[in-house]
């Protein structure tokens, strides 16, 4: 076993013997199909703190020749499927962390100390063969696939890590990209190559210097979804080991969104809640605020209104076409947005197109990054909206109705009131601080429609529920009165308790006193 030329498995075995290991070895069958079909060419980019070099790692145990893994996979899922043993230990495999390289070359000659370090190996282990002295690596492949008909897998994790790194510099990436297509394309003596990164593969102009590549990333992980984070039923069995509040983990961690699996959580926040049993910020152990702050101040068209229209809960609709799949040419608000998906800040729906902050965990990244930013208006919001509820729930109807007003007016350079839908996403941003202790939901369905937005409270706390129904250019007794007469709160199943009930009118016609409210109380039975 080498450093490169198979790896072994003692960084799967370091995993399955953690406090905390949830199953995700039916990948190796996806995997398996894969190999030696047009689709043997697998990019899979993920956040940082999603398990890419986990992956790796079991990939690693699985198909690596000379050691015996077959007894680390006992129990797993992978050892049910019917190509487990089939393939197990069964090809050398070549383990690439581009970031060793990046640290460890002289500035410009990553590829070229890349392959001096894998030719060493190679050359140890297949000395009867590679007697060249001055060979290539791609050389040295095929020669040892003609004399010994075996082939190569290759795992390469941090595979984008020259793009994000070195982004000022164009000709080593594209020297690095080159070296990658003639090191893999229609060699023969390629099975499979699966890299991991952040980003997905570069485009130059209108062709791929990769195109061989088939791409999961998070704007549609496909075939991947169930191994890309952690599940809800991966999640509720942690909680309920660790005796954790599965709706509160729920509220800081889920909130990403592929086409089959409609929640997915990031694993190691979970994982390190359930450790220290407290539910954190624990994004910021990894990465600081000032790598989302410097994309949200770039000045495009759009770019701040949207923002702050998911701060309020709501989801815009985004372009992923156009992104070039690096950090450095972004040239429109689209290409943020895309980039900030790639990264974890925010979630995307496939199906929709829309993007959106997904949970508790990155709203707080938004709130430090805009606390030292050109956002004054918004974080004056923010601060005032724990007011706002706290007079919400005392039923006192003029501060509401003037806080809003004051709300309104802090974010009307940022959001323009055209409909009930503007009006929505700005109500939503001015009861900001209630996800604290609720779960908010848009367009509720209820009965005969949809309430505008429910407030359920989370288990740690006694407030009650809120169900709010918004009018533009009408009336708030209209509004109280559709909660009514659709009977909108029969809608809330399994809940029992007081519901404040809030009808909220906005007047574009009255400049003074634009908003108007009117608080009811009534008691659910469940």
């Amino acid at each position: 076993m080498g450093i490169y030329l198979n790896p072994g498995n003692k960084g799967f075995w370091k995993s399955i013997r953690s406090e905390i290991y949830v199953d995700k070895t039916g990948l190796i069958a996806h995997t398996n199909a894969k190999l030696n079909t047009e689709q043997q060419y697998i990019c899979v980019s993920r956040p940082r703190r999603f398990g890419k070099s986990m992956a790796l790692n079991m990939l690693a145990a699985y198909y690596s020749r000379g050691c015996d893994s077959a007894e680390l996979f006992e129990g797993l899922e992978i050892e049910k499927d019917a190509s487990f043993g089939e393939h197990l230990n069964r090809y050398d495999v070549i383990f690439l962390n581009m970031q060793q390289f990046l640290i460890e070359a002289d500035a410009g000659k990553v590829t070229e100390y890349l392959e001096q370090e894998v030719l060493r190996e190679l050359k140890k282990e297949y000395a009867d063969i590679l007697t060249r002295e001055n060979i290539s690596l791609a050389a040295a492949l095929r020669e040892i696939y003609v004399e010994t008909d075996r082939q190569f897998i290759f795992l390469i994790d941090e595979w984008d890590c020259v793009m994000r790194e070195r982004q000022e510099s164009e000709d080593l990436q594209k020297q690095y990209l080159d070296f990658l297509r003639n090191l893999l394309k229609d060699q023969p003596y390629v099975a499979l190559a699966y890299m991991t990164g952040i980003l997905p593969v570069k485009k130059y102009g209108v062709h791929s210097a990769l195109n061989m590549f088939w791409e999961y990333s998070m704007t549609d992980q496909f075939d991947f979804e169930k191994y890309t984070g952690f599940t809800e039923e991966e999640v509720k069995e942690l909680c309920e080991r660790y005796h954790m509040d599965f709706a509160e983990t729920g509220n800081w961690y889920d909130g990403y969104r592929f086409r089959r699996i409609r929640h997915v959580y990031n694993p190691r926040s979970v994982v390190a809640a359930m450790q220290n049993h407290a539910l954190s910020n624990y994004w910021t152990m990894t990465e600081t605020f000032e790598a989302l702050k410097i994309y949200m101040d770039m000045d495009f068209d759009g770019l701040k209104s949207d923002i702050v229209r998911m701060l309020g809960g709501e989801q815009v609709k985004v372009n992923t076409l156009s992104f070039r799949n690096d950090m450095r040419n972004l040239g429109s608000r689209d290409d943020v947005f895309t980039l900030l998906v790639h990264l974890g800040y925010l979630g995307y729906d496939a199906e929709t197109e829309k993007a959106f902050i997904p949970n508790r965990e990155i709203l707080r990244e938004f709130e430090n990054a805009m606390s030292v930013s050109g956002w004054p208006e918004v974080m004056r919001v923010l601060k005032a909206s724990e007011e706002l509820l706290a007079d919400t729930i005392a039923g006192r109807e003029e501060r509401v109705a003037e806080e809003l007003d004051r709300a309104h007016t802090e974010v009307a350079s940022i959001l323009t009131y055209n409909d009930e839908n503007s009006l929505g996403c700005a109500i939503g941003l001015a009861y900001y601080s209630a996800r604290k202790d609720y779960r908010i939901i848009r367009e509720f369905p209820a009965g005969k429609g949809f309430a505008d937005m429910v407030f359920l409270p989370l288990p740690h706390t006694d407030k009650p529920a809120l169900m709010v129904e918004l009018k533009y250019d009408k009336t708030a007794e209209t509004a109280i009165q559709q909660i009514k007469d659709r009977r909108y709160t029969q809608a809330l199943d399994g809940y029992s308790g007081e519901i404040v009930l809030l009808g909220i009118n906005y007047d574009k016609g009255n400049k003074d006193k634009p908003h108007s409210c009117i608080i009811e109380r009534v008691e659910k039975n469940s």
